[in-house]
């Protein structure tokens, strides 16, 4: 028995409601509520019918359980392998979300093409001719590769019934819609329904599904909060407009670690991969300038190094202003605030601006030391050797504390040519004779001004 209700339900976390309401109650979200009509089956009466035949249930022990092996596929690009924790997974399901225009299916159409399998590519948003004509950019030709201009999941499970691919490459699941669901296209009812049956699709044939998601907003993935809940991997692509650099960042991973990033070059080719991205993120510079400083972070197993500029000038307009591009702007004004408080710096009358070159947004608190080192060297207008890196967190008492990886980050360091790395000495058990690199060890930030500026 089929019975249709109108429900309410939550654009920004899928929450459901039996009437309209201003405000979500789960996420706090004002004007968020959308109508759709729900089609509902009795299941009552079948779940709870003693007399229905069915294979029985039982639990087992978690000792009995045989410990099973992942079978992963290499992919042809290093960087979308290393966010994936080593390959693809069979039978997994990934969902890759990005702004308009960065480049999410150009990644997987570039993967559709470089890879040696039968993969069929769904477009619900381009035209064969489209794809057609986005291919001869890349440049790359391959007999394995399918497309297949659909927004039916009706259709598609039926094809997908009667071929086998090895990959299945969807753009996007927001076009996908169902006859049985009355609601629109990119409704949540239609985003749930779709989803659910490529998970289905996915787990019973073993056959890897990609998904690109729209995203709103706010930045987040489009759609019900359950969709990210729904598949094995999330990952975002993201990245400035006006600069070439992309970097495809890991949300969730159940194959591996949530908290690597794939780092890329857009040119008018595709997409390029950038193995060392350090070298193209620190600018050869010809002289000496003050505010600019070399940090070393990292992003999940990968050490890089970047450059960290800042620029300290009087405040002319009364209130000094506090403007951070790629560093968090709160943790910025927490260092300022260390800086005045236990080394008398006058910057609470001063503008300060910071900025991570190249378009980079990181969280790594170990580009404390290297934002602190271009504070000053731009407060006092002296200019740091550039010979120098640093990699170091700053805390409230102005004490200079231990980062993780540390070794990572000096051998990066090493290997790119400096001379020298400040770190905390409160980092134990570094070798120091087994380092080319001059290795300087410091407690408070005072030492570091001392040492930089004499």
């Amino acid at each position: 028995m089929t019975k249709s209700t109108v429900k309410y339900f939550c654009k920004n976390c899928g929450y459901s409601a039996t009437k309209w309401l201003g405000k979500c109650p789960s996420c706090e979200e004002w004007n968020s509520f959308t109508e759709e009509i729900v089609n509902k089956t009795d299941h009552s009466k079948k779940l709870w019918n003693k007399s229905e035949s069915g294979t029985p249930t039982k639990a087992i022990q978690m000792q009995e359980i045989e410990k099973g092996s992942e079978t992963r596929t290499l992919l042809p690009d290093s960087e979308l392998n290393r966010v994936l924790g080593g390959g693809l997974v069979s039978g997994s399901i990934t969902l890759i979300g990005g702004e308009p225009g960065i480049g999410k299916s150009t990644l997987l159409l570039q993967l559709a093409l470089k890879i040696n399998q039968h993969v069929l590519y769904i477009s619900g948003e381009e035209s064969e001719s489209q794809l057609k004509m986005r291919a001869e950019r890349i440049g790359i030709t391959n007999q394995n590769c399918y497309v297949m201009c659909e927004t039916s999941l009706e259709n598609l499970i039926s094809f997908l019934q009667k071929s086998s691919p090895e990959l299945l490459i969807v753009d996007s699941v927001q076009t996908l819609s169902s006859d049985s669901i009355d609601s629109p296209p990119g409704s949540i009812s239609q985003i749930k329904y779709a989803t659910a049956e490529l998970l289905r699709f996915a787990k019973s044939t073993g056959i890897p599904v990609f998904l690109i998601g729209h995203i709103n907003k706010d930045g987040n993935i489009a759609g019900p909060k359950v969709l990210e809940h729904m598949v094995d991997t999330v990952l975002q692509f993201e990245g400035d407009r006006h600069y070439n650099y992309r970097i495809l960042r890991t949300l969730k991973n159940r194959f591996g670690s949530a908290s690597e990033i794939g780092i890329y070059e857009m040119r008018g080719d595709g997409l390029r991969e950038i193995e060392n991205p350090s070298e193209i993120l620190i600018s050869e510079r010809e002289e000496l300038l003050s505010g600019i400083t070399i940090s070393c972070a990292v992003e999940g197993i990968r050490p890089i190094l970047l450059e960290t500029q800042s620029l300290v000038s009087s405040a002319v307009y009364g209130t000094p202003q506090r403007t951070s591009n790629g560093f968090d702007l709160r943790r910025l004004s927490m260092l300022l605030a260390v800086l005045e408080k236990r080394c008398g710096f006058q910057l609470g009358v001063k503008d300060v601006f910071v900025n991570i070159a190249g378009g980079m947004k990181l969280e790594d608190p170990g580009l404390d030391l290297g934002i602190v080192a271009a504070v000053l060297s731009s407060y006092q207008n002296v200019p740091i050797n550039s010979h120098i890196a640093f990699s170091a967190e700053i805390g409230l008492s102005g004490e200079v504390r231990a980062v993780s990886r540390i070794e990572q980050r000096i051998s990066e360091a090493q290997k790119l040519g400096f001379k020298e790395i400040m770190i905390s000495k409160y980092n134990k058990g570094i070798d120091l004779k087994s380092y080319q690199i001059k290795i300087i060890q410091i407690g408070k930030v005072e030492e570091a001004f001392e040492y930089l500026f004499g």
